[in-house]
């Protein structure tokens, strides 16, 4: 799966939300300043040719929804920056963000209990 700049995954957030929508509705929830018409059309344009995005036929324009759900690029994503930034170590990125954010023990063993949960489930 291909990574996508920034600009395109603002437009994926925006189609994941809505599910299906026109070039006009993204705009709209896109926030201020909001880009221009065609710059939106191009993007998602783009996202097709990248096999992101698809349309069905709305009178004379588009419809267009992700074909590429938001978990499979969330975990994609995730699994890409730990290979570049964490020799592929999960353990080296949680240890990262641990003491970056200055979690408390509490909270980590907070996380700790859920990921525990969520497996038995």
């Amino acid at each position: 799966m291909k990574q996508l700049t920034k600009a395109e995954e603002e437009i994926m957030h925006v189609l994941w939300q809505l599910e299906k929508a026109n070039v006009k509705r993204v705009i709209e929830k896109l926030p201020e300043p909001k880009p221009a018409y065609n710059t939106v059309s191009t993007i998602i344009r783009i996202l097709e040719s990248k096999g992101f995005v698809d349309y069905e036929k709305q009178g004379k324009g588009h419809l267009y929804f992700p074909v590429i759900k938001k978990q499979d690029y969330s975990n994609q994503s995730l699994n890409t920056l730990v290979d570049n930034y964490f020799q592929g170590s999960f353990k080296s990125m949680v240890s990262f963000f641990v003491k970056k954010n200055d979690i408390s023990l509490n909270e980590l063993e907070s996380v700790l209990k859920d990921i525990n949960k969520d497996k038995t489930l």
